[in-house]
């Protein structure tokens, strides 16, 4: 069950992060995550409403508001890198969050054995030459590498902050819900002051109304992959299911290779048949 969901947690994360990355090419990462979040927000507290889960109100909530707060910092971030370099060099970086959940696994007392360790090092090793490392280059180029060493910090916080923020099914629907509130309220704080500098918060054609869909698609997929992998930490090992989540800048290569026509290098090749095995030997170690 822990790869299981973990594995979904990749690909609902990849998409995501290709349609996060790509709406902020013309609006604002600030707006994008801002309405991105409201909309799932909104779905979530029509789920918490309709199965009783405030209920399960407790002390470990305040996980999932912490979550909400470090959320938007990344997620900002990761779009803005995502914006300015091709996707499939900027999105392997994120997989370096993976450190902060496993160091919290092994904090733990996890001891993960030889064949889940060779799998973690070759997956990891794949996920980052999936992406064709190429970090020379203008200074663009070096400032998507920062943002995305930035949201990789934020990703693998919020990992550990959700896989403790609740026990139970219907708890973890009122901890996303929570962490979705917080996520709106501080990106929205956080686009007013913005606008107050004289930064637009909308395109020079209004709101996206268009694009709509999409945002909703992103927030949808962003808070659904948060709860898969809640699930996969809770039913096994936080080191094996933190490293099969972060597999995702995969799917967005993948993504950007299949719609944006980026090409994918024979590095590139390698990397994700090295994450691959890499998965393979993590799921049966």
């Amino acid at each position: 069950m822990t790869a299981l969901f973990a594995l979904a947690t990749s690909v609902l994360y990849g998409l995501a992060d290709f349609g996060g990355g790509l709406l902020t090419r013309r609006i604002p990462a600030l707006t994008v995550v801002v309405v991105s979040q409201l909309i799932s927000a909104v779905v979530l507290g029509l789920i918490v409403a309709t199965t009783g889960a405030w209920s399960e109100a407790g002390p470990r909530l305040w996980f999932a508001v912490a979550a909400g707060l470090v959320g938007p910092v990344a997620m900002i971030a990761f779009y803005q890198a995502l914006a300015l370099g091709p996707m499939g060099v900027v999105s392997p970086l994120g997989t370096l969050g993976v450190a902060v959940p496993v160091g919290v696994g092994l904090a733990l007392g996890e001891r993960p054995g030889l064949v889940a360790v060779g799998g973690t090092l070759i997956a990891v090793t794949g996920v980052v030459l999936a992406g064709g490392p190429q970090l020379k280059g203008a200074p663009v180029q070096r400032r998507a590498v920062l943002l995305a060493l930035v949201a990789a910090l934020g990703f693998g916080t919020v990992f550990a902050l959700i896989a403790e923020a609740s026990t139970t099914i219907p708890g973890l629907f009122l901890a996303l819900f929570v962490q979705r509130v917080t996520n709106v309220v501080a990106g929205g704080a956080a686009l007013w002051v913005s606008v107050r500098r004289g930064t637009p918060a909308l395109p020079d054609t209004g709101f996206p109304w268009a694009s709509l869909p999409a945002l909703a698609f992103v927030g949808l997929a962003d808070v659904a992959a948060n709860g898969t992998y809640s699930i996969a930490a809770q039913h096994g090992p936080v080191t094996v299911a933190a490293v099969l989540a972060s597999l995702y800048p995969v799917v967005t290569a993948l993504a950007a290779r299949g719609f944006l026509r980026e090409r994918l290098q024979a590095l590139q090749a390698v990397g994700a048949g090295l994450a691959l095995v890499g998965t393979v030997l993590l799921a049966a170690g």
